[in-house]
């Protein structure tokens, strides 16, 4: 696998594009992926590609933001034929500048549960991480079992929870916004604001180590943070996950709120052929499989998972409502967040 940056990527498609028509396979045999992932384990999803079809990737690594600026920008003439990013906020983003293109693919269909794709199929997720509760058992004795319970004032002085900027927790207003409604969404922002232990600050690790050391009683995170303190090699790491209590928010209602990592063939993608068979190796036991023990995600096929930890968190319900409506709720999130107070 190559990995371009720059204008090096652009060059190296528009020579292919130049060569003559005697090289036309070797054309069919490229993919430009533009990836707002960095996780050194994804290497396992590329090269797993490469050596199952024979067709070599070029990679842009980037920002989310910058990526799909960068797709606008360069419109119909641009190289890429993937776009890879994290949250269905983002691929809203996307989705909003024009970057993706319907596809049709019985394999992704069928492997793919509906609630964790586009309903026009213009992306798809393939791995879901959860937004979960955690507590420091010594402080809380009663913990919250619902996202609603974090509003209520017995836990006044003990929340931590990262920005409202972040896209995870906008990500999580818009779910709210969804089953709720915008009145009840901005008086649990205001009610969460007041039990605020600090202002928001750092990522979600930053709140579950708050957590453990006593500075929070409750925290929100994605549950492969914590898996990777479970995992860690550090003592220091495996000790902040020893001295929190997981909560799966939900369980007696509409489950847990859970978000994707997704990717979509892009609008002009030059090798479209090439680049839907990449989104459907990501949807194969093999893939799904790098996904689970990579990063600690969850694979969204069913029966795939094989990641001890991840398995030990138990079978949660989750939340069956389609993703897309993170997106489509997320600028009003913002505004309610901003309403609200939450910095």
């Amino acid at each position: 696998m190559t990995r371009l940056y720059g204008p090096c990527l652009a060059a190296a498609v528009a020579a292919l594009l130049a060569a003559p028509a005697g090289t036309a396979l070797a054309q069919d045999d490229v993919l430009n992926i533009y990836s707002a992932r960095h996780y050194q384990t994804d290497e396992a999803l590329y090269s797993g590609f490469t050596e199952r079809t024979g067709i070599k990737i070029n990679r842009i690594e980037g920002k989310d933001d910058a990526l799909i600026e960068r797709l606008r920008s360069e419109g119909a003439n641009s190289p890429a034929d993937i776009l890879i990013t994290v949250d269905a906020g983002r691929l809203w983003r996307a989705e909003e500048a024009g970057a993706f293109q319907s596809i049709e693919s019985a394999a992704l269909d069928e492997r793919i549960p509906e609630s964790l794709q586009h309903p026009e199929n213009k992306w798809f997720g393939f791995s879901t991480r959860a937004r979960v509760i955690f507590v420091n058992p010594e402080l809380v004795s009663d913990p919250p079992q619902t996202y609603e319970d974090l509003a209520d004032p017995k836990y006044k002085g003990l929340v931590c929870i990262r920005s409202s900027s972040n896209i995870y927790n906008l990500s999580l207003m818009a779910s709210l916004i969804e089953h709720h409604g915008e009145e009840e969404a901005l008086k649990w922002a205001e009610r969460v604001v007041a039990n605020f232990a600090r202002d928001p600050q750092g990522g979600d690790t930053d709140q579950i180590k708050a957590v453990a050391s006593g500075e929070c009683g409750v925290a929100v995170a994605n549950t492969y943070y914590y898996v990777r303190l479970v995992k860690s090699d550090e003592a220091a790491d495996r000790e902040v996950a020893e001295k929190v209590e997981l909560i799966w928010p939900n369980q007696d209602g509409r489950g847990a709120h859970a978000n994707v990592s997704g990717a979509g063939v892009t609008a002009h993608a030059p090798h479209k052929e090439a680049a839907i068979k990449f989104l459907e190796y990501l949807a194969s036991d093999e893939a799904q499989g790098y996904f689970a023990n990579g990063n600690n995600e969850y694979p969204v096929v069913a029966g795939v998972l094989e990641n001890p930890e991840l398995e030990a968190l138990g079978d949660p319900k989750i939340d069956p409502v389609n993703v897309s409506v993170y997106g489509e709720n997320q600028p009003l999130a913002q505004m309610l967040y901003d309403r609200a107070g939450w910095k």
